[in-house]
């Protein structure tokens, strides 16, 4: 199937951003000859900045395979920005739907179209102290069983250097180096013939996400931590910890209590025993 052309408003958009862009940062970016040059695929992207959807973006801009990101739907509907979503092609998401398949129809429908569609499996950016891709949702990989569409692995490094993980203030010197790895597509041939149940699912999104991970480790020189950081584990942690903590609070402050009601008691006890004895002196 033949690629879609870039288009206006994408030009126009690469205008605004190529620029700044080119001065704020250096570019290590390899691996473009496995994005493919014709059909519909999904890039599997990490997160870890604000800016690098911007940075991952002039990539693969560059490849002639323009991103189609995901969205949620509401920034579609009003204004210059809905006009600019809708016009460079990015996807919306509709998370009010309870089918979760149709959450993702339009990505399905701009794969078959021949669209590349980018994915940040991760949801947001990542909260790994290490800043290595925590465990992923399974929106690429039901775009991708229902597809059939290769899944590139791509990863990440430079752009969380100039601006850090739920920073606000651009660190711009020295000037950053952006690095990004595209992998060979992800085989997930073996899931193709089994119901996409949530098991399903959650196993091929494990092959995408250590995918993507693999390639980080070649980009940054260092193994990643053997199990990926997983915040919905977290905040379940999280919740323990703070029960165990109010626990131990409310033991300690019961414990108190019982010494404070304690030492009243020996004090009056000690008060009418002093009355005791002096009305016994004067008697």
């Amino acid at each position: 199937m033949p690629r879609r052309r870039i288009g206006f408003w994408y030009r126009f958009a690469a205008v605004l951003c190529k620029p700044p862009l080119v001065v704020l940062i250096k570019r290590d970016w390899r691996g473009i000859e496995n994005i493919p040059s014709e059909g519909g695929f999904i890039t599997a992207v990490n997160h870890n900045s604000h800016v690098d959807p911007f940075m991952y973006g002039h990539y693969q801009y560059n490849t002639g395979r323009v991103p189609r990101f995901l969205a949620k739907s509401s920034l579609f509907r009003k204004g210059f920005v809905g006009a600019a979503m809708r016009g460079t092609g990015q996807i919306p998401v509709y998370r009010e739907t309870t089918d979760a398949l149709s959450a993702f129809r339009a990505a399905i429908d701009a794969v078959e179209r021949g669209e590349c569609v980018a994915f940040y499996p991760e949801g947001t950016i990542t909260r790994d102290p290490g800043q290595w891709p925590m465990t992923g949702k399974t929106g690429a990989a039901r775009v991708a069983l229902q597809t059939k569409c290769p899944v590139i692995p791509v990863a990440q490094w430079g752009a969380n250097e100039l601006l850090p993980p739920y920073a606000k203030k651009l660190n711009v010197l020295p000037r950053k180096t952006h690095h990004v790895l595209a992998g060979a597509p992800v085989d997930l041939s073996r899931f193709y013939d089994k119901e996409m149940s949530p098991d399903v699912l959650k196993e091929a999104t494990e092959v995408i996400m250590a995918a993507i991970t693999a390639q980080l480790e070649l980009i940054r020189g260092e193994k990643a931590p053997a199990t990926p950081y997983d915040p919905r584990q977290e905040r379940i942690e999280q919740r323990r910890r703070t029960a165990a903590d109010e626990k131990a609070a409310r033991q300690v402050a019961a414990q108190e209590m019982d010494a404070q009601e304690n030492a009243q008691a020996q004090r009056t006890a000690q008060a009418l025993q002093k009355a005791q004895q002096e009305e016994g002196q004067g008697t």
